[in-house]
């Protein structure tokens, strides 16, 4: 099991990244979930039992429409969540 926290800068928020984000993962092995920050970023938390199902919805997110809004992103490993299922957008 694999576990990564993203953080993406630039126009995130507004422009249905959320929701965007949450479509692409429904294409993917992958559970977690997204929110807007105060800060205007946007906080992405992901896991899968595999490591390239997870590189690969990064991926997809990067290589998406949503790339266009995205300036910078930061990609950290964590530890896995127990109980964890499906992908949701938190508020």
């Amino acid at each position: 099991m694999s576990a990564k926290r993203i953080f993406f800068s630039g126009r995130v928020q507004g422009v249905g990244f959320r929701f965007a984000t949450k479509r692409i993962a429904n294409g993917f092995d992958v559970c977690g979930w997204v929110k807007n920050l105060a800060d205007g970023r946007v906080e992405l938390h992901v896991q899968s039992t595999e490591k390239e199902e997870l590189e690969a919805f990064l991926a997809a997110i990067l290589e998406s429409d949503l790339a266009a809004h995205i300036k910078e992103h930061s990609v950290e490993a964590i530890a896995v969540q127990s109980g964890l299922r499906g992908f949701q957008i938190e508020r």
